[in-house]
């Protein structure tokens, strides 16, 4: 028995689930829509055109932690494809892939387009017939099948249906017709916008190990922080971002940020530092030394702020001054004003409900023969290949179970 199948949305997650549909039973008719005139856009642009396939962590308790949300849902899936798999499957098609020191993984090519290139010679061998430029306008049950129709007018009538749109509020709308629930979509995974005096000539600067807080909750990260012209950004700040998605939208983006510049340090240990540099330089000025890893500019922008003159030596270090110090290194507050984004890459954290969705066979529980996969779900993973990664693992389990 032969099956149409139709996935809308030609992305990574609706090619993936495409080629698994097609490779797994030959005898079905797939079709995949994609609505602009070139498919796969984010793998083209992701990674500063490099193309972030996944990332080297094959030990499935530690990958689902890198989901802010669907981690628990996606432990079964990534039991039957993680990145290992997405490694291997891509090698057994000419693509290999490296390990840069953070754990993101890259082809060795340095270019999207060979990720790109791949996916399409892979889905055009298996039989995949792709239709771009072919935006849907709506998705209707007719008995037990399902009637795609296209905004120009086309009609493909499916058995089984998958919705990798992304983002898109169509994929949300309709699962909606279809009778799922959605949770609501807001940002995930942006950089903070800041405006402050002490980070006022600070362009450029980064320190390797920042612990930052939201304020008034218990939401932290710790990793590099950078100094941007409009005001943080860096691993620390997209991961906290993440993790607060639903709380920075509710506040409208207008929270409190604490930064402490020496995660690896606590207060006390500080304060020791300060001291014994006030004995042992007593001549030095304040704003030339600084006895910790920071960024020299850094340093005498907090000197500053705390009100110590230019010229001011070590040996005349209030004990007033060395208190706003400490407070300042471990526990400075700045106001965040809004989000920025993140290069050309964004994330959004909301979607279909997943709850109603089985992730073994990544199927409707409310609608039989109706399937979905990718950034549609409420699924959404912090910077390194983490998003790809759950597209390639989703896609892959409905693919597989569409075909039968």
């Amino acid at each position: 028995m032969s099956l149409e199948i139709v996935v809308i949305g030609g992305g990574a997650a609706g090619f993936f689930g495409a080629i698994a549909t097609a490779e797994t039973n030959p005898r079905n008719r797939v079709t995949l829509l994609e609505a602009g005139k070139e498919p796969l856009a984010k793998v083209r642009i992701s990674g500063g055109g490099r193309c972030n396939v996944t990332h080297h962590c094959f030990d499935v308790a530690s990958l689902v932690t890198y989901y802010p949300r669907g981690g628990k849902a996606l432990r079964g899936a990534f039991t039957r494809f993680q990145p290992k798999d997405t490694i291997e499957w891509f090698k057994s098609r000419g693509v290999k892939l490296k390990t840069e020191a953070d754990g993101r993984m890259f082809p060795v090519t340095d270019n999207s387009e060979t990720i790109v290139n791949c996916l399409d010679e892979a889905a055009s061998s298996a039989g995949v017939h792709l239709m771009v430029n072919s935006p849907v306008a709506s998705v209707g049950r007719e008995g037990d099948k399902f009637l795609v129709e296209l905004k120009r007018g086309h009609r493909i009538g499916a058995d089984r249906i998958l919705i990798a749109t992304g983002s898109s509020p169509l994929g949300y709308r309709v699962a909606r017709e279809l009778g799922h629930s959605i949770e609501s979509p807001v940002p995930s995974l942006f950089t903070f916008q800041i405006k402050d005096p002490r980070l006022k000539d600070l362009l450029g600067i980064s320190v390797e190990n920042v612990r930052v807080r939201l304020a008034g909750t218990k939401l932290e990260q710790t990793g590099p922080l950078l100094i941007t012209h409009w005001g943080m950004s860096g691993p620390a700040i997209l991961k906290l971002s993440a993790w607060g998605a639903r709380v920075l939208h509710d506040n409208r983006y207008q929270m409190s940020l604490l930064v402490n510049w020496l995660a690896d340090a606590n207060p006390e240990s500080s304060r020791e530092m300060l001291l014994k540099t006030k004995t042992d330089y007593p001549k030095r000025k304040i704003n030339a030394y600084c006895p910790f890893d920071l960024p020299k500019r850094l340093w005498q922008s907090f000197v500053s702020y705390v009100g110590v003159k230019e010229e001011t030596p070590w040996a005349e270090l209030s004990k007033n001054t060395l208190n706003r110090l400490i407070a300042e290194l471990h526990q400075g507050e700045y106001k965040i004003q809004g989000k920025g984004v993140f290069k050309e890459e964004f994330v959004t954290c909301g979607g279909v409900n997943l709850k109603e969705v089985d992730f073994k066979t990544m199927e409707s529980k409310i609608c039989p023969g109706l399937y979905f996969a990718g950034e549609v779900l409420d699924i959404d993973g912090v910077t390194g290949g983490f998003n790809f990664q759950s597209a390639w693992t989703t896609g892959y389990l409905a693919g597989r179970s569409m075909a039968i």
